[in-house]
């Protein structure tokens, strides 16, 4: 494995009326390429704004990071969205999908933005939703979809780009528990293929699933753990 995420003493400072609030204080870590990682931590721990910070959708205050090698610390506003739509998926607790549009327009939206031909951007979302166990279901709404089919067609959407790095946020917040079984496992898979996945909970029985736990506490990690071995890797 090697390094894909790399966040040196990074700090993240938010204004809050007269007082600064450091969401991040001096945060150091790595993870490397193929990691299956847990990130845990109670409420204003600094999970969610690292999770924005590695998913590209902020900047840190101070420190660096580098994604594959770049410093996207450094990059303008519009390159941070390119980063975004080529090489990062995100999962989130409440779906996100659009009410009046069916699976398949959903799955295949992020290839609207990079301008793709229709009929490649439709071919892929089928491919995808295929990959998620949702074939025959393209032309469901939300609404038709239960809450665990609605997570697939968000897993859909993240995985039509090819993402090296999938973001997870509470992924099963909203679901059952079976259906959180089945979203899990689809993880699972999904990082055996290849794919580095970040997952934040709160749940431990959903962190097992991880084969790495970091705890965050006041924007610091706690404690870094391998719990597990990872795919390809032999336990000694």
């Amino acid at each position: 494995m090697s390094g894909l995420i790399q966040c040196d003493r990074i700090w993240k400072r938010y204004r809050v009326g007269d007082v600064d609030v450091n969401a991040l204080r001096g945060l150091s870590l790595t993870i490397d390429k193929g990691e299956f990682v847990a990130v845990m931590g109670a409420s204003g721990s600094g999970k969610s704004t690292l999770l924005n910070i590695l998913g590209c959708l902020d900047y840190p205050t101070e420190g660096g990071y580098r994604l594959d090698g770049v410093d996207v610390s450094k990059l303008r506003f519009d390159q941070l969205a390119e980063v975004r739509n080529r090489q990062i998926g995100f999962v989130f607790q409440n779906f996100n999908l659009i009410p009046r549009t069916d699976a398949l327009e959903n799955a295949q939206l992020p290839l609207f933005y990079r301008g793709m031909p229709l009929g490649e951007q439709r071919a892929k979302a089928l491919a995808a939703l295929k990959r998620v166990g949702l074939g025959g279901r393209e032309h469901h709404f939300p609404t038709q979809l239960s809450g665990g089919q609605q997570q697939r067609v968000a897993i859909a959407r993240a995985l039509i780009t090819s993402p090296s790095l999938l973001l997870a946020d509470e992924p099963t917040g909203n679901l059952d528990t079976e259906s959180s079984r089945e979203i899990m496992s689809m993880l699972e898979g999904l990082n055996r293929d290849g794919i580095t996945v970040i997952l934040v909970t709160h749940e431990a029985d959903i962190a097992a699933y991880a084969h790495r736990e970091i705890l965050l506490k006041d924007g610091q990690v706690l404690s870094d753990r391998t719990t597990r071995p990872a795919p390809g890797t032999v336990e000694v």
